[in-house]
């Protein structure tokens, strides 16, 4: 089971853009859960400094499930180039990593 799941970190302008979002991959059976956190981002785009409040997902779902998950936040996605990282679940609990087996459908 280990290497199996992994979790999507995406940010998103405001809680509406990701709450859509977490609800359209969990409906779709891309994503198990995906949980909202407010937060601060500072980052440079197009040679400027911006300071914005953003919405931080985290998404545990199949490793095998990424692609499709791309896809799917792209199409979905305000920002032009959406953060879209995906960090390995090495190991955890097993019921858990079952139960998102069994919320998630490749």
């Amino acid at each position: 089971m280990k290497g199996k799941h992994s979790t999507i970190l995406v940010t998103c302008p405001d809680k509406g853009a990701a709450r859509a979002l977490a609800r359209l991959l969990v409906q779709s059976k891309l994503a198990a859960c995906a949980q909202l956190l407010d937060i601060e981002s500072i980052y440079r785009w197009e040679g400027t400094v911006h300071e914005e409040d953003e919405v931080l997902l985290i998404i545990k779902s199949k490793t095998e499930l990424f692609d499709q998950l791309q896809i799917a936040i792209t199409e979905n996605h305000s920002y032009d180039v959406p953060q879209i990282v995906q960090l390995p679940i090495t190991d955890g609990l097993p019921a858990y990593l079952n139960w998102i087996d069994e919320q998630t459908t490749a």
